[in-house]
């Protein structure tokens, strides 16, 4: 007897008792439950977007992750909340990269992925995705945007909270 999905002690019996139809109805369900082949538009897809999730990531240990210091203290920081499997969030990515290079020692552009951690969602009171905070100097919040945010929008409130 071959192990499937669908072999278990009493299959073989009740095929033996009822025939083609129990065979047939088998079948089906096997049918249901392989996976479906990915269209070359799904592959692409995943490729292209795939290669963005890697910027997923916040610095510190892995237990903590170091987020119990964010926001940093003495410099502008934006805290991006997102998931790498929302697009608006994929579609930031590269955006969010092109920041964190453009204000390195001026300003801290952290990412969080909520959904590996879920706390900082709460902490943050996270409503939806993806979500810009920005703080400033002194750690307070001073401006909040939900949804995607263009680079040129991000700039802009680099700039008026003083980091050139």
């Amino acid at each position: 007897m071959t192990e499937d999905c669908c072999t278990t002690p009493g299959i073989e019996s009740l095929k033996k008792r009822t025939g083609p139809a129990v065979d047939n109805r088998l079948n089906k369900i096997r049918r249901r439950l392989q996976p479906a082949p990915l269209s070359l538009a799904a592959a692409f897809f995943i490729i292209i977007f795939g290669l963005s999730t890697t910027i997923f990531i916040a610095s510190g240990t892995e237990g903590s992750m170091g987020f119990d210091s964010l926001p940093v203290k003495g410099k502008v920081t934006l805290i991006d909340l997102g998931s790498n499997s929302c697009i608006p969030c994929k579609m930031m990515a590269p955006i969010l990269e092109k920041i964190k290079e453009r204000y390195q020692g001026k300003a801290e552009v952290i990412v969080i992925d909520i959904y590996k951690y879920r706390d900082q969602a709460q902490r943050f009171k996270i409503r939806a995705i993806p979500t810009q905070i920005f703080f400033n100097e002194k750690g307070d919040e001073v401006f909040r945007h939900l949804g995607f945010m263009s680079e040129k929008d991000i700039v802009s409130k680099m700039r008026e909270l003083g980091v050139n």
